[in-house]
């Protein structure tokens, strides 16, 4: 069982920027895909990014693409989410996931998601 564990949502103003991180209980972190996913209210989970584990190859979703930024340090057992030029329209719980056998753009294929966090951007 991995266990996941989120920080660093919160409420900012359109244009700004938040850091998200997720930590992870395994010791075998580094041979897991990580995923971001978010959901808004009224709304299915989406894929927001992921890193595989074996190039650190990432994928963005083009809603994103160019403001986010998903990174991950495996000495920390952590994977981020940076987000800039943040949106009202990025509003949502974010999650992060844990794949073993790679990335993939459906939160299904994950076998182990987070709490959630709550990100918040006004206008």
């Amino acid at each position: 069982q991995v266990k996941l564990v989120e920080s660093g949502g919160g409420l900012v103003q359109a244009g700004g920027s938040l850091r998200l991180s997720c930590a992870a209980s395994t010791r075998t972190f580094s041979s897991y895909a990580m995923a971001w996913f978010r959901q808004a209210p009224g709304k299915e989970r989406e894929f927001v990014a992921a890193i595989n584990w074996s190039n650190g190859r990432t994928s963005y979703a083009d809603s994103v693409k160019g403001r986010f930024t998903i990174s991950r340090d495996n000495a920390k057992n952590t994977v981020y989410l940076q987000m800039n030029s943040l949106k009202p329209e990025d509003t949502a719980v974010y999650y992060c996931a844990a794949n073993p056998r790679g990335s993939s753009l459906y939160v299904a294929n994950y076998d182990y998601c987070s709490q959630g966090t709550q990100v918040t951007v006004s206008s």
